[in-house]
C-alpha cells in the first residue's frame, strides 16, 4: 500500500510540475542533419500501380483550433490527451465528435472535405506559452509557445503494386506511437526532417541548416480489412503494407494519407513536440490522427484519381 501511495504521489507531481528547464528534452534527443543517412531508393512502381496523387488544401490552422482531446483513441473523453493537438479540416473536432456531427460542420479544406486531421503541437522553448498553467500545456510539462506551421501539405497516394479502393466512410486512423518512450518501438513512425533534404528523416529532432525549415511527415497505414472503420486499439482494422507496398492477404489497399508539416524557426532556437508527461517530449512519440468525413462522391473521386495516374487537387467549393 505504501508503494502504491508513493507511486500515485510521484505521478501527481510529474503531471502538475511547474514549467521550467527540466521540461526541455535532453541534448541526446537532437541530431545534426548531416548525421542522418539518406534513404534507400524506392523500388519502381509495378505495372498495376495506382500512381496518381490527390492533394487537399486545408490551411495551417490559422483559426487556432486546439484542444487536449483525441476522438480517434479516446472518443468521449474530454481532455484525455494531456497534451495539445493542432487541427486542420473540420472546425468542430473534439472528443465528442461523431460521424454525423462532422458531416454537418464547416471545414477549412477546399472542396468541402470535412475530414479531421490533427497532431500534437510543436513549441519553441525560448518563449512562454499562453497555456503555461493550463491542462495539456505547462501543467503537464508542455511548456513553450505554440508554433503555427508555415505549410501543411495533405496528399493521398496510391499503391505501388495495385489499384486502390475508396476509404470507407468514417475511417479512423492513427500513425505513430504517443507512448513510444516507455514502450517498444513497434508503432514508431516519427519522421523528422529538414526542408532542404526531402526524404531524409530521423526519429530524433533534427538540427537543420540555416535557411531550411523543420519538417514532420506523417505517413498513414493503408491496408484496410474491408469490414470496419475502427477497431479495438484503433490499429487492427487498417495496417501498413509490406516493404514492397503490397497489402497482406485479407486486406485491401486504400488511398494512403501523407501529411507534411513545415516550420520556420529562428536558427538555433530550441523546440519540442507536446507529449504525455511521462514521455518527456521524446521525438519518437510524434503521431497524427485522421477521421475521414468525405462524402461518398469525394472518396470515390480520390480513388479514381490515383488509379488513373493523375495529379489532382481538390477544387474550391
Amino acid at each position: 500500500m505504501l508503494a502504491l501511495a508513493v507511486g500515485v504521489l510521484v505521478a501527481a507531481i510529474v503531471a502538475n510540475r511547474p514549467a521550467g528547464a527540466d521540461d526541455a528534452p535532453p541534448d541526446s534527443a537532437y541530431v545534426s542533419l548531416a548525421d542522418v543517412p539518406a534513404p534507400p531508393a524506392a523500388p519502381p512502381p509495378g505495372p498495376d500501380a495506382s500512381t496518381g496523387t490527390y492533394a487537399v488544401e486545408c490551411g495551417r490552422n490559422e483559426r487556432g483550433h486546439y484542444n487536449t482531446d483525441n476522438v480517434v483513441t479516446s472518443p468521449g473523453l474530454v481532455g484525455g490527451a494531456h497534451h495539445t493537438h493542432d487541427y486542420v479540416g473540420n472546425t468542430t473536432t473534439n472528443a465528442l465528435s461523431t460521424d454525423a456531427s462532422l458531416a454537418a460542420a464547416p471545414t477549412t479544406c477546399r472542396g468541402g472535405d470535412r475530414s479531421a486531421y490533427f497532431w500534437p503541437v510543436l513549441r519553441r522553448l525560448d518563449r512562454a506559452g499562453s497555456d503555461a498553467k493550463a491542462h495539456g500545456g505547462g501543467k503537464h510539462g508542455n511548456t513553450g509557445e505554440i508554433v503555427v506551421p508555415s505549410a501543411v501539405r495533405i496528399v493521398y497516394h496510391g499503391s505501388p503494386v495495385s489499384e486502390v479502393v475508396p476509404q470507407p466512410a468514417g475511417l479512423r486512423t492513427i500513425t505513430g506511437d504517443p507512448v513510444a518512450a516507455t514502450t517498444t518501438d513497434e508503432h514508431v513512425r516519427a519522421q523528422w526532417g529538414c526542408s532542404n533534404a526531402p526524404g531524409r528523416t530521423t526519429t530524433k529532432y533534427p538540427r537543420c541548416p540555416s535557411g531550411s525549415g523543420l519538417t514532420r511527415t506523417f505517413t498513414f497505414p493503408n491496408c484496410w480489412n474491408g469490414l470496419q472503420s475502427d477497431s479495438d486499439g484503433h490499429r487492427a482494422h487498417i495496417i501498413f503494407p509490406a516493404g514492397n507496398g503490397a497489402c497482406p492477404t485479407g486486406t485491401f489497399p486504400v488511398p494512403q494519407l501523407r501529411i507534411t508539416l513545415t516550420y520556420d524557426l529562428p536558427d538555433g532556437v530550441a523546440f519540442a513536440v507536446d507529449s504525455f508527461p511521462e514521455q518527456r517530449r521524446d521525438p519518437m512519440t510524434d503521431h497524427a490522427m485522421s477521421v475521414n468525413a468525405m462524402t461518398d462522391r469525394q472518396r470515390a473521386e480520390v480513388a479514381d484519381c490515383l488509379n488513373e495516374g493523375r495529379t489532382c487537387r481538390a477544387a474550391r467549393s
